[in-house]
Order: C-alpha cells, then structure tokens, then sequence
C-alpha cells in the first residue's frame, strides 16, 4: 500500500518510463493520451508519471485492481 502523500509521490520523466517498459518515449505519450497510464504536465507542459502507477502497470495491475474493488 503506498503510504505517500501523493504531492511528494516521486514523479518519472516519459524516458524514465519508456527505459523500464523497454519502449520508445512517445510509446509512452500514446499510452498517456490513450488513458492507459495517467499524466501530470509541468509548469513548462512537460509529462510526468507517478511511480508507483508505473509501478503497478509494470507489475500487470490494472487500474480496476488498485482501487480494491475485487469481491
């Protein structure tokens, strides 16, 4: 369980991201536009990932898994 307060989550650049999923970045930007992975865009319109969300999608956690809505 991710104990973070989510303003101080540790935030991924997309070739951080593409380096773990073994991708090119703008792979991840289509995720990203494609609502498959959720973006924060910078003061300067750049996107950043959290983490742990990067984490779970990694790891094969859909979204539907991470709110614990399981039976």
């Amino acid at each position: 369980m991710n104990t973070r307060p989510p303003e101080s989550e540790p935030l991924l650049t997309p070739a951080e991201v593409a380096a773990m999923f073994r991708v090119d970045p703008k792979t991840v930007t289509r995720w990203a536009k494609a609502g498959k992975l959720s973006s924060i865009r910078t003061l300067g319109g750049h996107r950043r990932y959290r983490e742990s969300e990067v984490r779970d999608l990694l790891t094969g956690l859909l979204p539907e898994q991470r709110r614990g809505d399981e039976d």
